[in-house]
This record gives structure tokens, sequence and C-alpha cells, in this order.
């Protein structure tokens, strides 16, 4: 398992880029929001911790993982973003629907990094049940959303 015994949270302050100058945008699925709002709570504070100013961090709200990909797209087009977060959580059930959405969003995400030059963070947990979700939104493993902030702010100074 990639995060065993690996604390997501964990960087190196002084190898990332201060934030101050760029403008950040986070697109939250509000579906699973338990996992979802600390996925969030750990970019911010990553964000913040690093240098950006709150009022240049810009969130949107979608209604799923899915719709992810629209959101994020709009913002690029209208707020001006030097990078964007794209935070969800799909957890399996038992249909197939768990594979085609984490699919569709995987892709859509990537397709954002291809077609536009502002980069598009995946913050979106794939995960078999609702406690890996857990350990890895704020739980054992630290905070996806803390390594999503992090890649955020160096692919926004690559971009600059």
């Amino acid at each position: 398992m990639a995060t065993a015994n690996k604390n997501l949270s964990v960087y190196d302050k002084a190898s990332i880029p201060n934030a101050k100058d760029f403008r950040f945008g986070i697109v939250v699925s509000e579906w699973n929001t338990e996992v979802t709002e600390g996925l969030f709570n750990g970019a911010i504070e990553a964000l913040l911790d690093c240098g950006a100013v709150k009022e240049n961090i810009i969130r949107w709200d979608v209604p799923g993982s899915f719709e992810l990909t629209y959101g994020s797209k709009k913002m690029i087009a209208t707020k001006n973003v030097d990078a964007v977060i794209a935070i969800g959580s799909v957890i399996q059930g038992e249909t197939k629907h768990f594979d085609f959405v984490c699919s569709a969003t995987a892709q859509g995400i990537k397709d954002l990094n291809v077609q536009t030059d502002t980069p598009v963070i995946f913050c979106v947990l794939t995960d078999n049940n609702l406690q890996q979700a857990i350990d890895r939104s704020g739980g054992k493993h630290g905070n996806k959303g803390t390594e999503a902030a992090i890649a955020a702010i160096k692919m926004a100074a690559l971009g600059n």
C-alpha cells in the first residue's frame, strides 16, 4: 500500500516556493463531506502555512466528484487562478458506479492539465471503505489535502 507508514501531511517548508503571490482555486465535492471537508482543511492550512493569502484562495462546491472537472474548468476560465485543487472522495460500493466515476474524474482532470495552462491537482480519494478515506483525510495517514496543496504551490511556481 502506497500510504503504509507514510504521513501525507509531512513536508519541508524550506523546499517549497512562497505562495504569497499565487491565486488558488479549490473545487470541493459535496459528496462524502466528512472526507472532503477534512481534505479541504488540510489543503487550506498548508496553503496558508506556505504564505498564501486567504483572499487569494477561492472555494467552489460541486455536487460530486464527477462534477469536479467542470467546476475546475469554469474556475480556470473565470477566476484567474494559478492552480486548482480538485477535492473529492469516491468510496467503493456494490456496483460498477465507483469505477466509472473514478475513471471519468481522473480522465477529466488529466484532460484539463493537457488542455489548459493552469495546473489542476487531483485530490480525489478512491478508497475501498470509509475508514480508508478518513485515514487519508486527517486520520492516521495524515491528509492528502495537505499533499495536494504542496503540489499546487509547486506547480503554480513552475507555471510562473
